[in-house]
């Protein structure tokens, strides 16, 4: 629904898995637009692109089989600063504040990135809970909400989805 509404026509998602979100996003993105999908797991690659081409929307997707991060800075080399429109993250939550930073240099003025699984199951919340992941998403939502680079809104629906709009 962001995508269309937004009228997103390039499209990044990180954390691919098995297709479920890059699918809805190639579904509603125009004839000539185009989502490059990073995933690192080959098989959920293989799973994705079969839901792709039963869809009819294998052409719009560029699926890139790697590190997201590395991708991202290929990207970012190849002189696709500010072209997307729209990005998606849910992958390695350790890894959030560099796909963030990332995304920053990618996503145009005005775009849009989604970031998911920000409640995570509520233990960002809870002081007793300090695992690795929980305080890296903790400090990712700590640092989002000073960061005057973009306008934020958590949305606390499943496990919590936070959207940034780029100033």
């Amino acid at each position: 629904m962001l995508v269309q509404i937004h009228g997103a026509e390039r499209c990044i998602e990180v954390g691919t898995y098995t297709g479920y979100s890059s699918l809805a996003v190639a579904l509603v993105l125009p004839e000539g637009g185009q989502l490059v999908a990073c995933e690192r797991d080959g098989k959920a690659i293989e799973v994705a692109k079969r839901y792709y081409d039963r869809a009819g929307v294998s052409h719009k997707v560029d699926v890139r089989h790697g590190l997201a991060a590395d991708t991202l800075k290929s990207l970012i080399q190849n002189g696709e600063s500010c072209r997307y429109d729209f990005a998606f993250v849910d992958a390695e939550k350790k890894m959030y504040q560099e796909y963030f930073e990332l995304l920053l240099q990618l996503v145009r003025v005005g775009g849009l990135i989604v970031v998911d699984n920000v409640l995570w199951h509520g233990r960002v919340s809870d002081p007793l809970v300090n695992d690795s992941k929980t305080l890296s998403i903790r400090n990712f939502n700590e640092n989002l909400m000073k960061d005057n680079r973009v306008d934020i809104s958590m949305v606390p629906i499943g496990d919590g989805m936070t959207i940034c709009r780029k100033r």
